[in-house]
């Protein structure tokens, strides 16, 4: 996932002033490599070789969720756990959540201090130094565990500074970021399993033939037990629940909180985690409860109160999703056709100029009623509204331009219909924005 950076939100914060400074180290957002990483932790002290046991986290979808359900089930199971995820939708501090807690205000300020003097001013990218900065804040504060998601791909992801993991974790793979990953699932596949390390597990979600291809090979070589779904354990939806199934046996468990049948897979990969983390306790009773308590903003959620949803009419409903691939597209498009066919769906839409808005659009296509585009506010890599509204229309969608989210809802809202959707989507840019303006 591209790091997000503080653009969109005023320096209102020591913090954020720190972190203004920070974009300003090197001339790329996304310079991969491990080299200056290193030397930055190295002057740190090695914060990463004195951490509790790890969990790393890669794939192009659904890394969030399986952490979010991971955390869930080893917080219900009395742990201590330490997260670091990216890119954060409002806040940075949502990046790093200390023993169940999201990182405070002076604690960041000082951490990111602590990391500037200690790089003294050489070229290091935005998401390097940061991750440095959650490294040690996991090395200085007391758990049990920490969760780790990569910021983009794998091999030379900042986060991959980590020697001997407890688990790997691979979710589904598949185009994005070709600019910097390869353009075949194929060489994207060989930059996520950079993460594998010799005769470490790998929990590996279902994939195409090709990407398997690489995993099996790539697990091999470390002699790393590749653990896959539909061979090692799996997932079978039935009516409003699901039962997971692996070595140990069978277990029912209800639909999990977060949206959308790819959840159910989410889920079923962090019980899988669970299950093999061999010197933790995880009882199917926290797993359920996890289920039901877990926490992932932006990811199919229906937002039940602020401005924007006061503003709607009564019956309608304000949904919030963040995905920008063709995979994050199915996932909406197969939600759309099991649960929202009871209603028109309008689409305010906005996406980054690094993606394409055609391939995600046309998967959407046969379902929206209506689009507004709108550009991404602060962020200077959005697409404008206008060619936004092109896309959408080349891939015959009713399409027209909005000036904010704000006016697009007004204008939607308008149609004499007494109950319909408006989903917010294209970019976690977008809707972090729209978290923002709705608190």
């Amino acid at each position: 996932m591209l790091p997000m950076t503080q653009k969109q939100l005023p320096l209102n914060k020591f913090s954020d002033v720190i972190l203004e400074r920070l974009t300003k180290l090197h001339p790329k957002l996304i310079d991969l490599s491990l080299g200056r990483v290193e030397r930055l932790l190295d002057r740190l002290g090695n914060p990463h070789q004195r951490l509790p046991p790890i969990v790393h986290v890669a794939g192009t979808n659904g890394k969030g969720s399986v952490i979010a359900f991971l955390r869930a089930f080893l917080e219900g199971s009395g742990y201590s756990v330490h997260v670091h995820t990216s890119p954060h939708l409002v806040r940075f501090n949502e990046r790093i959540r200390l023993a169940g807690k999201l990182i405070e205000e002076e604690a960041l300020s000082k951490l990111l201090e602590e990391c500037e003097v200690a790089n003294g001013g050489e070229p290091i990218t935005y998401f390097e130094i940061t991750t440095a900065a959650a490294l040690l804040a996991f090395a200085n504060t007391p758990g049990d565990i920490v969760l780790l998601e990569t910021g983009l791909g794998g091999r030379l992801d900042a986060t991959n500074v980590i020697e001997k993991p407890l688990l790997t974790v691979i979710t589904p793979i598949s185009l994005d970021h070709q600019q910097f990953l390869g353009d075949t699932v194929s060489a994207i596949a060989q930059e996520k399993a950079g993460i594998f390390k010799q005769n470490i597990p790998v929990i590996c979600a279902a994939q195409d033939d090709d990407v398997f291809d690489v995993m099996d090979r790539r697990a091999q070589d470390l002699n790393a037990e590749l653990i896959y779904e539909n061979k090692d354990w799996k997932v079978s939806l039935e009516g409003d629940g699901f039962t997971f199934s692996d070595k140990q046996g069978q277990q029912k468990f209800r639909k999990p909180r977060l949206a959308g049948d790819h959840q159910f897979h989410n889920a079923a990969q962090a019980i899988a985690c669970a299950r093999n983390l061999k010197s933790f306790t995880i009882s199917n009773e926290a797993i359920a409860e996890g289920l039901q308590t877990v926490e992932w903003p932006a990811r199919l959620q229906q937002l039940y109160k602020g401005p924007l949803v006061e503003s709607l009419p009564n019956g309608w409903e304000l949904w919030l999703d963040g995905g920008h691939n063709t995979a994050a597209a199915t996932a909406t498009s197969q939600e759309a056709q099991k649960s929202w066919a009871d209603a028109p769906l309008y689409l305010i839409f906005g996406m980054l100029n690094t993606k394409e808005p055609a391939d995600f659009l046309s998967v959407l296509a046969s379902q929206v009623q209506e689009l507004k585009a709108v550009m991404i506010p602060g962020e200077p890599a959005t697409l404008s509204a206008e060619e936004s509204s092109k896309a959408a229309t080349l891939v015959g969608i009713n399409a027209s331009s909005a000036i904010s989210v704000k006016d697009a809802i007004q204008q939607l809202a308008a149609a004499p219909i007494p109950r319909a959707r408006i989903l917010i989507c294209g970019s976690l840019y977008l809707a972090g924005t729209v978290l923002g303006e709705n608190a």
